[in-house]
């Protein structure tokens, strides 16, 4: 009996060591796989004027008529976003309410740039309120940028550089815009792999 009771000691403990060796196994495994799935910012997509050049200088008319100067210093010395969007997409319809949150939040000017029929922007602006957000209809400002996807935002410093920009499909893509500026970086991309380097 004394050796049924030895034996069976033993065998649990040689099974709590081997499920401890299994579990500290998985934990390495889910930190690689954390590391390696770490969120991602907003994807360049454009060979537009590159982060640390001067936007493009246009003078357009929002859709009200109201004149909106894009590129040079801001008037209100504040950094400006440039959405480009367009009526018709779904993804930038979620992203609207976020644009007006993040632009009340980080006290930025937003200007909102689109493309398409009169119709369809007068049925995307009797939808939305725009608060303070300016909303121009202009083909000329994403050749300028040359953005060839949507939605994508380019964030300018209040001197009219370009500090940060990129495919912004999620609140996260658009935050790390601003995150990227922050901190010193041309995007979230450059930051990881900088930080990969030096781990």
């Amino acid at each position: 009996m004394t050796n049924l009771l030895i034996v069976s000691n033993v065998l649990l403990w040689v099974a709590f060591l081997g499920v401890t060796v299994v579990m500290l196994g998985l934990m390495r495994q889910v930190g690689l796989l954390h590391e390696r799935s770490s969120p991602m910012g907003a994807m360049i997509t454009d060979h537009g004027p590159d982060i640390g050049d001067k936007a493009p200088e246009l003078d357009l008319k929002d859709f009200a008529g109201r004149a909106v100067k894009i590129g040079g210093p801001a008037a209100d010395g504040r950094q400006t976003l440039l959405m480009f969007t367009a009526p018709t997409c779904p993804v930038c319809d979620k992203l609207f309410p976020i644009i007006k949150s993040i632009a009340r939040a980080e006290k930025i000017s937003v200007v909102m740039i689109s493309d398409g029929a009169p119709e369809e922007h007068r049925r995307f602006l009797d939808s939305h309120d725009l608060g303070e957000i300016r909303y121009v209809v202009s083909a000329e400002a994403g050749m300028a940028f040359q953005v060839g996807k949507i939605p994508y935002g380019v964030l300018l410093d209040p001197q009219g550089v370009i500090r940060a920009k990129g495919l912004t499909n999620t609140r996260e893509h658009l935050e790390s815009l601003l995150e990227a500026d922050k901190t010193g970086f041309a995007s979230l991309q450059q930051y990881i792999a900088r930080r990969k380097k030096a781990a």
